[in-house]
This record gives C-alpha cells, structure tokens and sequence, in this order.
C-alpha cells in the first residue's frame, strides 16, 4: 500500500481504525526530509484554509513556526505551487490560491473518471494486512456519532481515509493526481461548509465503499464512488 506497510501482509499500524487515520496524519507532517515536513504541514493548513486563501505567506514567519530553516519551506511552496495551491510572483512573494467555485465542474469531470479506477484498482490490489487495517477503520466509521464531532472533524476524516483508498492503489501517478484534486476539492468544501445542511451521512458513505474494497469486489467499489463523488458535488451546488 505504502510506506508504512513494513510488508505485504503487515498492517500499517496497531489499534483502532481512529488511531490508524490520526496515525497516518501524524506520520505525514512527522516523517521524512525537513522539506517533507513542511510540504505536509502547509499542505493541510492550505486544503483546511488555516491559510486563507489569498493570503500571504510569510516565509520567516512560518519557517519558524513549523521549527525548519527557509530553504526546507521554500522547496515545499515549490511543489504546491505545482499542486496549484500557493502562487508566487516576483518581487511580491508567495500567496495561497484563492478558491476559484468555477473550477467546480472541471474537478469533477476528472474524478469522475479518476475516483472509481481508484476504487477498483483498491479492491483488486488490497493485501491482507492492509485488508485489516480497512477493516478497523470501517468498524469505527460506523460507530462514530457525527454529532459528537466538529464539522473540521468530520471534514478531515474523509481527507484521511480517502488517502488510505488512493494509497491501496498501488499506482503512484494515480494515487498523487487523485490526492492533487482532492485537496482542491476539499478548499471548496471548507468554502461551503457553513452553508450545508449536514455532511454527516458523506463521511458514513465510506463504510460502505470501504467494505466493497475488503470484499474485492472492484465492481461495487467503483459503482459506490462514482455516487459518492456525484453527491458531494450536488451538495456543493445546492449551497453555492
């Protein structure tokens, strides 16, 4: 699946599926280059808008911040300025990309083709230890109680396991293009996210898919997706 499989039939971490998502969140911005650090701290302060769109990014500041030097920062702003969520001009600096809501359609025309091979690919591709670890995490999908969560919550829950469906993919290019839309995609949601009614039952949808990637049954993987991505949109359109 990824890196943190030590081999193919080991899971990727002991405990609980809560644990294994806060684990693999803390792994992300923990683990690896200083520069890797930066990109997935900054990555997840972009795609949260912690940092607003259109807001400057102060590189001093922040280098501080996240305790790395500015050379480290600036080559982690160099790949999100390729993901398109920090631009940089001359002479002025680095700004984090405004949320452009006319994307919307654009997005999804490419996840709709994206998101199901993604699904398929999981569920034909899921070692046994990593079958355990989706087990674990759809149990605690369905004993989550979504009142008892803020909206960010829930918000970054879907962030996390979608990352765990791209990463059983075992394709990298697809997995990182899969991962490129999603973090656009969630800045609208955050955009919107007051305006909506709930999106408790769009977190609950992953039990489901989750369980049809365990079941290998690639099908019903990809059918459920292909849902799932067409009613997030619907919800966002119906707020916008």
């Amino acid at each position: 699946m990824s890196s943190q499989t030590t081999t193919d039939d080991a899971p990727l971490s002991a405990g609980n599926g809560l644990a294994i998502i806060q684990g693999q969140r803390t792994a992300e911005a923990g683990e690896g280059s200083m520069s890797e650090r930066a990109y997935a701290d900054v990555l997840r302060r972009l795609i949260m808008l912690d940092i607003r769109p259109g807001d400057p990014i102060n590189e001093s500041a922040l280098a501080t911040e996240l305790g790395v030097g500015r050379t480290p920062l600036r080559e982690a702003l160099k790949r999100l300025e390729l993901d398109q969520l920090v631009v940089s001009y001359p002479r002025r600096g680095t700004f984090a990309t405004h949320v452009d809501i006319t994307e919307l359609q654009s997005i999804f025309e490419v996840r709709r083709v994206l998101e199901p091979l993604g699904a398929r690919l999981a569920a034909e591709r899921l070692t046994p230890g990593d079958r355990e670890v989706f087990r674990r995490v759809a149990d605690d999908i369905g004993q989550l109680d979504p009142s008892a969560m803020s909206r960010r919550e829930l918000l970054e829950y879907d962030v996390d396991v979608h990352r765990l469906i791209y990463a059983a993919t075992e394709n990298t290019h697809l997995a990182g293009e899969l991962i490129r839309l999603d973090n656009l995609v969630t800045r609208i949601w955050c955009v919107v996210l007051d305006r909506m009614p709930t999106i408790s039952e769009h977190i609950v949808e992953h039990r489901a898919l989750m369980e049809a990637i365990i079941d290998g049954d690639a099908d019903r993987a990809a059918d459920m997706v292909s849902a799932h991505v067409d009613g997030f949109e619907a919800a966002v359109r119906a707020v916008l």
